[in-house]
């Protein structure tokens, strides 16, 4: 999933639309929030080492054509139902199996 900083007076949407852009090469529209999910990593010691606060959003496509970034190796489309077969980080995987339902249904609307 396409991610990043926001940068200095750029709202959290605004940064969605540029991040999917930079990242695969899409255009997109009409973000629409699904997921907010804080991930604290500790140290060996257990004392607070990062916090990342993620926050997923639904797009819609209005155009461009999929390509990889320097950050990954591929991109792909799957169905739904495929996802879970892939080596996915436990958060991502997590955040799946939250919001299956919400996923499926947004699909269905496309």
């Amino acid at each position: 999933m396409p991610g990043g900083l926001v940068e200095l007076g750029e709202s959290v949407s605004q940064t969605v639309v540029r991040e999917v852009a930079e990242e695969t090469g899409l255009e997109v529209f009409e973000p629409e929030l699904i997921d907010v999910v804080d991930n604290v990593v500790r140290d060996e010691n257990g004392e607070i080492k990062y916090h990342f606060v993620i926050i997923d959003y639904f797009v819609k496509l209005k155009g461009g054509n999929l390509k990889a970034s320097s950050d990954a190796e591929e991109l792909r489309w799957v169905q739904l139902n495929e996802v879970e077969k892939y080596d996915l980080t436990k958060t991502f995987r997590a955040f799946f199996q939250r919001n299956k339902q919400k996923l499926e249904k947004f699909n269905s609307c496309l």
